[in-house]
C-alpha cells in the first residue's frame, strides 16, 4: 500500500478529542468552584493501562502543594487487569504537572481561609492523562438543600411545559 492510502486509514484523533475517565461529582455537590485548572499526571505505564479501561476513583482525593510541587493525594487507580507480580500501588500519591506560577497562584489562593483544591474529572486529551482540579469553598448544609430546591424546580417547570405542548 502507498503511503496515501495508508494515512486514509490511519487516521489520527481529533486533536481536541477528549476521552473522559471519570469524574467527581461529590466535588460538585460539596463545594463553589471558584477556579479549575488542567494538570498533567505523572504515572506509570500500568497506571496509564488502567486508567483506559476505566477504573479510576477520584471520591475522596485533593490536592496538596508541597516543595513547589502539586501532589494529588487520595485518588484511587485500580490495578491494571493484566499486569504481572509487579504493578503499581492503587492510592498512591501522584505528582501533577503544572507550570510554576499555576502552582504560585493555587498556593496564594489555598493561604486564604476555607478554599481548598479538588479533582474535578479525569481525561485523555490528545492521548495524555490529564486531571481538572479546581479551587473551591465548601457549602454549607442548607446550600446543598437550596441547590436541590432548585434544581427540582426547574425539573418541575420542565416536565409542565411538556405537558402543555
Amino acid at each position: 500500500m502507498s503511503r496515501r492510502l495508508l494515512r486514509v486509514f490511519f487516521t489520527p484523533i481529533m486533536e481536541t478529542e477528549i476521552v473522559p475517565i471519570t469524574t467527581n461529582r461529590k466535588a460538585r455537590h460539596d463545594y463553589h468552584i471558584l477556579e479549575t485548572y488542567e494538570a498533567g499526571l505523572q504515572l506509570t505505564g500500568s497506571e496509564v493501562k488502567s486508567l483506559r479501561e476505566g477504573r479510576a476513583n477520584l471520591k475522596d482525593a485533593y490536592v496538596l502543594i508541597r516543595n513547589g510541587n502539586a501532589v494529588l493525594v487520595g485518588a484511587h487507580i485500580s490495578p491494571y487487569s493484566h499486569t504481572g507480580y509487579a504493578g503499581h500501588d492503587p492510592d498512591r500519591n501522584r505528582q501533577l504537572l503544572l507550570h510554576e506560577r499555576e502552582i504560585r497562584k493555587i498556593r496564594q489562593k489555598t493561604a486564604e481561609k476555607g478554599l481548598t483544591v479538588v479533582p474535578l474529572r479525569m481525561y485523555f486529551k490528545q492521548g495524555w492523562a490529564k486531571v481538572e482540579i479546581a479551587v473551591a469553598k465548601g457549602k454549607h448544609t442548607y446550600d446543598k438543600r437550596e441547590a436541590r430546591k432548585n434544581r427540582d424546580l426547574s425539573r418541575d417547570t420542565l416536565r409542565e411545559i411538556r405537558k402543555l405542548s
